[in-house]
């Protein structure tokens, strides 16, 4: 069992394309970015801005 190369990354690629459409590669891109930055920001103890800003609510 080898890594994988440059062709099966484009295989697996053209996959992707195909299964999930192009335009919703960006959407998926978007969310896990996000995903992996608001858990990188829990592993720092960062607090969350919607918890803030729930807090902001009720105390008004």
């Amino acid at each position: 069992m080898g890594s994988l190369g440059f062709p099966e990354l484009l295989l697996i690629l053209l996959i992707v394309i195909i299964v999930f459409g192009a335009g919703r590669l960006g959407q998926l891109g978007r969310g896990l970015g996000e995903g992996i930055s608001n858990f990188r920001d829990s592993l720092k103890g960062k607090p969350d801005d919607d918890k803030a800003k729930l807090d902001e609510k009720k105390n008004s």
